[in-house]
């Protein structure tokens, strides 16, 4: 397939493709607006092909490898075990060595963050246990009650824990990697205790995060990805770089996914960078296309969406997405690749 023209998705979708590589920290660093600007020249053009991994350690990305032969071009990781109410709990986590050893193979990081309660945590296992403390069922910690004081000692322990990633990041900056970062996803669920108590409480949150990562810690290579996946959870164009939707659809259905990219294009009055933050089922190139959906990347979630053990070893399982279907998305010639992503010190240093 020819590569795909911009002004024909503008035309026949009624969106608008074209982004303006302007993040929404004005201190953003140079290897942020570079991605920032790469990801932008692509858009509506081409999807970044992508892979969440596991718990320490990265056999999805060798398993896309061993089914494919191409590595994905985003990797996706996860701060959940830097969390301190998992820290003070024995867990443990290498992500962030990951990541930057993923970006000096020329690859592109994403985070988010499963963020444990700060406490409060049930611990009844095992649906209920610290170890799922960020959903709500297993915790009785209160995100309205925490931002109403910022006196109180909850407020006090968002903020540790807010400061607990940022040392984290902060490392992340000091190796020159630039971060897509989605905090608080999935909010307007309501299954994660940060979106428990509804819209204000979570925006307030996310605006707390954005002042407290970038001022107040002045970590400016994060590109901010916000899906909360319902327009009364949005905090505002001036605190969001790029819009993303987590889709988990049938087994073996690679539709393009056409109503929730456009659910996703209304929830801001400019132009901005759609992605498929997560997904269990990768979507088709070619209906991509013909739909006129063009998500920035999609990030697979990780084990059952990716292999299968077999007689003592991992093989690749096509429950959610066929092998024959994953190795057309890998080689369409509408996707990105690891192998196919630029010198990051040309776009850097432009």
């Amino acid at each position: 397939m020819e590569e795909i023209n911009r002004q024909y998705l503008q035309n026949s979708s009624g969106l608008d493709f074209q982004v303006e590589p302007v993040l929404v920290n004005p201190e953003a660093s140079r290897t942020a607006q570079g991605l920032m600007k790469y990801l932008c020249s692509i858009y509506g053009r081409y999807m970044l092909t992508g892979q969440q991994i596991g718990v320490l350690s990265t056999p999805e990305l060798d398993m896309i490898h061993e089914a494919t032969g191409k590595y994905p071009a985003v990797a996706g990781f996860d701060f959940m075990n830097y969390s301190p109410s998992r820290v003070e709990r024995g867990a443990e986590c290498r992500d962030t060595d990951l990541a930057i050893e993923w970006w000096k193979r020329g690859g592109i990081v994403t985070f988010c963050w499963h963020w444990n309660a700060p406490k409060d945590l049930v611990d009844l296992p095992p649906d209920r246990s610290w170890g799922r403390g960020f959903y709500t069922e297993a915790t009785t910690f209160d995100v309205a009650k925490a931002m109403s004081d910022p006196d109180s000692e909850d407020y006090r322990l968002i903020l540790r824990d807010i400061d607990a990633i940022a040392a984290q990041l902060a490392l992340l900056q000091e190796a020159g990697v630039p971060v897509l970062w989605r905090p608080l996803h999935e909010a307007s669920g309501g299954w994660f205790w940060w979106g428990a108590k509804g819209p204000e409480p979570c925006i307030a949150l996310w605006k707390l995060m954005y002042e407290r990562l970038t001022r107040h810690h002045g970590l400016n290579h994060l590109i901010w990805v916000w899906n909360g996946q319902h327009a009364d959870w949005y905090p505002g164009d001036e605190y969001v770089d790029i819009l993303g939707e987590d889709i988990y659809p049938p087994k073996h259905d690679y539709s393009s996914q056409k109503e929730r990219f456009l659910s996703a294009a209304s929830y801001s009055k400019r132009n901005k960078i759609i992605a498929l933050t997560e997904n269990g089922v990768v979507p088709d190139p070619d209906r991509m296309a013909k739909d006129c959906t063009p998500w920035a990347w999609n990030c697979t979630w990780y084990g059952e969406f990716v292999f299968r053990e077999e007689d003592g070893r991992r093989v690749y399982s096509g429950e959610y997405t066929e092998l024959e279907q994953l190795r057309k998305t890998y080689h369409h010639p509408w996707t990105i690749t690891l192998d196919g992503l630029p010198d990051w010190e040309v776009w850097i240093g432009s």
